[in-house]
């Protein structure tokens, strides 16, 4: 299955005076980012360094022989999930109900929603996703006798409605979702076991929220919530409690994914396990947050490199209105800055076309809606107005969602196609 989608003036970014093209026609533009053939602040996807994550990340899973189903809440873009899926994706994961619903307009026939699902619309659209695609399986998370018995009264209130599929989620304490303790997680497993509306395929859980970028911290942390979750899988599996000759487990968000592996290959159990990876942010990576953690990961794993950064949001200097300052064309509704501010990496002169590194003294220190606070150093290199900037982001996550398409290109920043999201 392939997408096609047509860009036109609509779209945040597309020239207004350009008429509507297809997706799959954008390159024969010629447009080149350099050239300004694009109205700035623009997202951009560097093919490939896109093609090389995609390529390491499934590699490394099936080197630690586990599955790979990514987070597409981190991109929703169908064309980005068509690329994970053609890649060898096991399947895909999701937050909720909709997102999963672009997941099976993309082809998606395996789905973890890993997260609650408690909504009544959410139960009935599921049970519709899963009557309209019969090959479809989707299981999402149940972590409370409460959550439960929401599930059990919708379907005695919708009789001939699927039976959902679910996996238990263990939880830290202090942190999100989840079982906080074995005794809580069994009751929960027996209840799910004997319910007619659910059936028990495997245990979840999220390590990401004890990660601190700190190899010690982390490994110790994460391997306490290993041991914790093994401890319900193997009791679970005990008392024949999994409703499936295979047992699912899944983990492993995209800061250190490697530290889950054991939960994920777990031996001696009464069948099969399969472990799956739910990584989602290793798409793109990012020049901040992920890049620090990726670093620990490298020395853990002894690797020269891993992931690149792929994802950059361009921007233009429009005004200069004081030494040390420069206002550039981009703000909140451009670019990520829930963990920090973007990361200025490259600038480029008006009229020219050579990439420099910017100096390491310039800083964004503030962001308004449609504006960037850009700091310099006024007895350096001094940025004017009409020079681009090029911004690294931390989180691709919510750089993403602040744009409907984002333009995929080359190496010398030729257009060279286009992805679209569905936020």
């Amino acid at each position: 299955m392939t997408t096609d989608f047509t860009l036109f003036a609509g779209f945040k970014s597309y020239p207004l005076n350009a008429p509507p093209c297809a997706a799959s026609a954008i390159a024969g533009k010629h447009w080149n980012v350099l050239a300004d053939d694009l109205p700035l602040p623009l997202a951009v996807i560097k093919r490939n360094a896109l093609q090389h994550n995609l390529a390491w990340m499934q590699s490394f899973a099936q080197r630690k022989g586990v599955a790979l189903a990514p987070h597409g809440k981190t991109t929703m873009s169908p064309e980005i999930f068509q690329m994970q899926m053609q890649g060898g994706a096991w399947g895909l994961s999701f937050a909720t109900v909709f997102q999963a619903s672009v997941g099976v307009a993309a082809g998606a026939r395996r789905i973890i929603i890993a997260n609650q699902v408690v909504c009544d619309a959410d139960f009935a659209g599921l049970a519709a996703l899963l009557r309209n695609t019969p090959d479809l399986r989707v299981w999402f998370l149940v972590d409370s006798l409460a959550q439960l018995q929401r599930i059990e009264q919708w379907s005695q209130r919708n009789p001939g409605t699927p039976v959902f599929e679910v996996l238990l989620e263990m939880g830290i304490a202090g942190q999100r979702t989840g079982c906080r303790t074995f005794e809580t997680a069994m009751q929960l497993a027996r209840a799910i076991d004997a319910s007619a509306a659910t059936r028990l395929c495997g245990i979840e859980c999220y390590e990401g929220g004890v990660a601190r970028c700190d190899s010690a911290h982390d490994a110790r942390e994460v391997s306490h919530l290993v041991r914790r979750v093994t401890e319900v899988v193997r009791a679970c599996d005990d008392a024949g409690l999994f409703a499936d000759p295979q047992i699912l487990v899944t983990a492993g968000g995209s800061a250190v994914f490697d530290l889950v592996l054991p939960l994920l290959r777990l031996q001696n159990l009464s069948r099969p396990l399969q472990g799956v990876l739910r990584s989602g942010c290793y798409v793109t990576h990012d020049h901040g947050n992920y890049a620090r953690f990726l670093s620990q990961l490298e020395k853990r794993e002894g690797l020269d490199s891993s992931l690149q950064a792929a994802l950059e949001v361009w921007a233009m200097v429009q005004s200069v209105p004081e030494s040390g300052l420069a206002l550039l064309t981009c703000g909140r509704r451009d670019v990520s800055y829930d963990l920090e501010m973007p990361l200025p990496q490259q600038w480029v002169r008006q009229k020219d076309t050579a990439l420099m590194q910017t100096p390491a003294d310039w800083k964004i220190s503030a962001l308004n809606d449609q504006h960037a606070y850009l700091r310099f150093d006024a007895a350096g290199p001094t940025p004017q107005v009409g020079d681009r900037v090029v911004l690294g982001i931390s989180h691709p996550c919510t750089t993403f969602d602040k744009w409907r398409w984002l333009a995929l290109v080359d190496d010398s920043y030729a257009v060279t196609g286009a992805v679209h999201t569905c936020f």
